[in-house]
C-alpha cells in the first residue's frame, strides 16, 4: 500500500479553474500520482482532511513539448484529481491560503 503523502503530491491552487470550483461546486484539485487509482485518491484525501469525499474524477494531462538551448525535449506527464466532497464539508487550509493569497495581490 502506497502512503498518503504519495498518492497526494499537491493541491492545484492558483489557477482560475480550481478557484471557480471551489467556490462554487465544492471541489479541490490536486495533482496525484500518475499511478494511483480513484479509492486511493478519495481514501488519501479523506484520511489526510478530514473530511466526506463523494465523488473523485481523474485525467492523465500529457506532458508538453519545449526546447532548451537548441535541443527538443519535454515534460513528464502528469496526472489530475477533482475531489468533489459532501455537502457541508471544506478543506480549510486551501481558503486559508487563497485569503493570503488575495491579500499579497493587493
Amino acid at each position: 500500500m502506497k502512503r498518503l503523502e504519495d498518492v497526494i503530491r499537491r493541491p492545484i491552487i492558483f489557477t482560475e479553474k480550481s478557484t471557480l470550483c471551489r467556490r462554487y461546486g465544492n471541489q479541490y484539485i490536486f495533482a496525484v500520482d500518475l499511478k494511483a487509482n480513484k479509492q486511493e485518491i478519495s481514501d488519501a484525501v479523506s484520511q489526510l482532511f478530514n473530511v466526506k469525499v463523494d465523488s473523485v474524477n481523474t485525467m492523465v494531462m500529457p506532458g508538453k513539448s519545449m526546447r532548451f538551448r537548441g535541443h527538443m525535449g519535454h515534460t513528464c506527464k502528469w496526472k489530475k484529481a477533482i475531489v468533489t466532497l459532501a455537502d457541508g464539508q471544506k478543506i480549510d487550509f486551501l481558503d486559508k491560503v487563497e485569503e493570503a493569497g488575495e491579500t499579497a495581490e493587493a
